[in-house]
């Protein structure tokens, strides 16, 4: 369920929403128009915050029409269910006196005429929201409590199968439900250590069942009962249970077997369709056949009323199980009888047909069984004798027992223990080995020795061997040359290699070595005349190292450089003209572009009065 906040919590946290979650300027300028459309946004929008979260609390909180009888009389022994009807249809009340505001307020600022009496209105509307929600105040926190206390509850499942442990206070009920669940309930020495339900689960029979810890309960009128007596009352009431009633014989928890006993028999309508058994605790301080004649007739009633009494111990733990058990296969029973009583199963039974075969004759007739059969059976019961463990033998031969692990080996008896057990391709390994094989190497280690002696291992040198051993060294140089290439080859390829610039390379071919060269061969080369390798000579008169180049403009240039704009025209003039050409034909082209911090021309793409405003009845063809 949803956090109640109080009244101020309430009307803070929708009016925060409204201010953020609306329009927040506007101006006495603007049309009255848009003047009441936006404080009648406002009002609007805090009434439906107010209807949203005042509906989430209604929705939230259970109808206790609708909900099982348990839970709604729970309900009613904590909180009173007068007291929680009232809370919830002062808030349904609210949220209508909310929606009905609202309705007003926004009928009136249709009529407003200014900006201030607009705002007015919505002032004095969500006042009145914020006044019908500050007198909600005390349901709100009432709500509150009620939510909380509910989130504490224990989970209780009504239509499971339960165990419900109930008694005088002290009589060890907790002490039981934590020896049979791994619930922890509270374990002390006083009375009424367990204030509510407590819910712990077990399993029996591959199912699981619940079991609930009541409170204590004293035996004097319903209408004396506390609060804490009336969840054991209501729990015993209306949960389809298996009932424990648990009494103390030894009376330490301060109450005599007879109180205990009349407590039985004032609650017993309570029990009424339910199986009930007694459990009698503490017998190990005293057992039920230690008591006195008169407590022992009390409870020897109970048991001739048909109602079965167990002795059990929590302290001890003896008989905690036997009486789980038993508990468990009573409500089992009472279950499926109940179930075969009902519409349902009779409708499966009429389905059902169980064939039973009848006697025809007196004559007995026993069955035949197959004398292979009863051999095998027998031979069956033979081999089905315990076998005697490894531990067995060791308790009964104590220290005599030595552990043999080849005993068990899946080989023939007479195998088990060589020294080398181990098998290879169906033989045994120890059977290879030769007991005189030592006296054999020694014989052949001498044979060796006298064939050693006699150069039987000597090599003989052939005519060859010096020029096979000269081959071998100049394989051996190839080789190497041939790694050394291999190497040279990768660090040119590499690109890790420092490449030179091309001004440190030396000229191969130049007009003095040509001339040189010529001159060596008996061809003079004095006379510049008759020389075709002239070289050009600028206005001033010096003889460049390279061929002076001119551009399109006239002006000198070096031939390693490649002139700015070669545009193929005749002669300047003619650049010119096509330059101022090319300026003109793009001004018409960036008059449909963006204008951007460049341009020095600004165009009106539209103006203004065409494309802002309002449209309003009449024709529209001066647009």
């Amino acid at each position: 369920m949803v956090v109640v906040p109080t009244a101020k919590e309430f009307t803070d946290i929708v009016l925060s929403k409204t201010q953020r979650k609306t329009p927040t300027v506007i101006h006495k300028h603007y049309k009255i128009t848009r003047i009441r459309s936006f404080y009648m946004r406002k009002v609007k929008f805090t009434q439906q915050n107010f209807h949203d979260k005042l509906t989430q609390i209604l929705t939230d909180f259970p109808k206790l029409e609708d909900i099982h009888p348990f839970f709604a009389d729970i309900s009613n022994v904590l909180y009173d269910r007068d007291h929680y009807k009232i809370a919830l249809g002062q808030l349904n009340t609210a949220r209508h006196l909310i929606d009905k505001v609202a309705k007003e307020y926004c009928r009136l600022l249709k009529y407003g005429d200014s900006l201030y009496r607009c705002k007015l209105l919505k002032k004095a509307a969500l006042g009145r929201m914020a006044t019908i929600m500050k007198r909600q105040n005390e349901s709100l926190k009432y709500l509150e409590e009620v939510r909380q206390h509910m989130s504490r509850l224990p989970s209780i499942d009504p239509n499971t199968r339960t165990i419900l442990i109930c008694g005088f206070p002290n009589v060890g009920k907790s002490s039981f439900i934590n020896k049979i669940t791994r619930a922890e309930v509270e374990v002390q020495s006083w009375a009424f250590t367990t204030k509510s339900l407590y819910v712990g689960h077990t399993d029996y029979k591959y199912l699981r069942w619940q079991v609930i810890d009541t409170p204590g309960i004293l035996d004097h009128p319903i209408e004396d009962r506390n609060t804490i007596e009336m969840l054991a009352i209501t729990a015993l009431a209306h949960l389809r249970s298996c009932v424990v009633f648990v009494i103390d014989p030894s009376e330490q928890c301060n109450y005599s077997v007879e109180e205990q006993v009349d407590l039985f028999n004032s609650i017993k309508p309570l029990f009424l369709n339910k199986p009930t058994v007694i459990a009698a605790n503490k017998i190990d301080v005293m057992k039920l056949n230690e008591l006195p004649e008169e407590k022992k007739k009390k409870i020897d009633s109970l048991s001739e009323e048909g109602y079965p009494v167990y002795e059990m111990s929590t302290l001890t733990g003896e008989g905690v199980i036997e009486l789980r058990n038993e508990v468990c296969e009573r409500l089992l029973a009472h279950r499926v009888e109940t179930k075969l009583k009902g519409k349902k199963a009779a409708g499966i039974m009429n389905r059902l047909a169980i064939a039973e075969p009848k006697q025809r004759d007196d004559k007995e007739r026993l069955p035949f069984i197959p004398e292979k059969v009863l051999e095998k059976k027998q031979q069956m019961e033979v081999d089905s004798k315990e076998r005697k463990l490894e531990r067995d033998l060791e308790l009964e031969l104590g220290d005599d027992y030595i552990l043999d692990l080849k005993k068990k080996y899946c080989i023939p008896d007479e195998e088990k223990y060589d020294i080398i057990p181990e098998l290879w391709e169906g033989h045994n390994i120890a059977d290879f080995v030769d007991p005189e094989i030592k006296e054999k190497l020694d014989k052949l280690e001498k044979e060796e020795e006298l064939r050693d002696k006699a150069g039987f291992y000597v090599e003989s040198e052939s005519e060859d061997d010096e020029e096979m051993r000269n081959i071998r060294v100049l394989a051996k140089k190839i080789r190497e040359k041939m790694i050394l290439h291999k190497m040279e080859s990768t660090i040119k390829k590499s690109s890790t290699k420092a490449k030179l610039p091309r001004t440190g390379i030396k000229r191969t071919r130049s007009v003095s070595r040509l001339r040189r060269e010529f001159n060596e061969l008996g061809v003079e080369l004095d006379n510049d005349n008759e020389a075709h390798y002239n070289a050009a000579v600028d206005r001033y008169g010096r003889r460049p190292v390279k061929r002076a180049r001119t551009d399109s403009e006239g002006r000198v240039r070096s031939s390693s450089r490649t002139p700015r704009d070669e545009m193929g025209v005749q002669d300047q003039k003619m650049k010119f003209k096509l330059k101022k050409l090319n300026r003109k034909a793009q001004l018409p082209r960036n008059k449909l572009g963006r204008k951007g911090e460049g341009d020095r021309t600004y165009y009106d793409m539209k103006p203004r009065h065409l494309s802002v405003g309002k449209r309003s009845l009449g024709k529209t063809s001066r647009r």
